[in-house]
């Protein structure tokens, strides 16, 4: 493989030139139906093909993980590229403007770059391991808020498994109670790069793919924050699981509110974080 800077670069270039496709609203528009309340658009096709056409031209010995394929037989004691062509999905079909673009590149299943690109304000995150986070070119860092009650935590409501419903609220309200606010953008990836900017201070979400989260993990470590999953413990990376983020500060204050026996019915041993 290329130099990590090179491959950094050309993760950048790629995922910007896509993202003007997620401002297509005809494509938009139409509209797949996945599960009951999981759809998919013509948007997320075409980025997804546009994004592995090109790194696969220019990385053809890269392995390709994406949210709209079948991911069985990959191997992840390899590299693999990790994409979420469309992050918010619900989001780009109603014109919320608040989807983006998240690649991540993952080597023994540990992430070594990331990029995330908000196409609607033109604001591209990315950064990679020992390199630092960037915003638009310029370094980033989390907040240095030491309480929670100073800052804003994002929660994320795992809309495709309704059996968490409970135990996501009662855990909201435990939060809203402890910090500043809470925020609910409907795109986890966008939530992991303004901790990393020092927009806000945390996020939890009961279920998240490797999609959502894998460029978002190494934008708040690299900028100083920290990601576990919901108990404090390391992360795995290429499987589905609970996430709790932070700016490092308030990780453990955080945490404590991640009460997994609170009104929730026992999931299945594949759903369990």
């Amino acid at each position: 493989m290329k130099s990590i800077e090179m491959v950094w670069k050309e993760m950048e270039k790629i995922t910007r030139n896509a993202g003007k496709m997620l401002q297509n609203r005809e494509e938009s528009a139409k509209i797949h139906r996945k599960g009951d309340v999981d759809y998919v658009t013509e948007v997320d096709f075409h980025v997804q093909n546009v994004i592995c056409e090109q790194l696969s031209e220019r990385f053809p010995s890269i392995q390709f993980m994406g949210e709209e394929k079948d991911n069985s037989g990959l191997d992840f004691d390899g590299i693999v590229w990790i994409l979420d062509p469309v992050d918010g999905t619900a989001n780009l079909i109603h014109d919320t403007r608040m989807s983006a673009i998240s690649l991540g590149l993952v080597k023994n299943r540990e992430v070594l770059a990331g990029v995330i690109y908000q196409p609607y304000t033109d604001e591209l995150f990315s950064a990679a391991k020992g390199k630092g986070a960037f915003l638009n070119g310029t370094q980033i860092h989390v907040s240095g808020v030491e309480r929670l009650k100073g800052g804003l935590v994002a929660i994320g409501t795992s809309p495709y498994y309704h059996e968490y419903a409970e135990w996501v609220f009662e855990v909201s309200k435990n939060v809203f109670l402890s910090c500043q606010d809470i925020r609910r953008s409907g795109s986890a990836a966008m939530d992991l790069a303004y901790i990393a900017a020092g927009r806000m201070e945390g996020l939890f979400e009961r279920v998240l793919q490797p999609w959502d989260f894998a460029a978002g993990k190494i934008l708040i470590e690299e900028a100083g924050g920290k990601m576990t999953d919901l108990y404090g413990g390391k992360m795995n990376t290429v499987e589905k699981g609970g996430v709790l983020a932070s700016n490092g500060r308030v990780h453990k204050e955080l945490q404590s509110l991640m009460d997994l026996n609170i009104y929730y019915r026992q999931p299945n041993s594949s759903d369990a974080p």
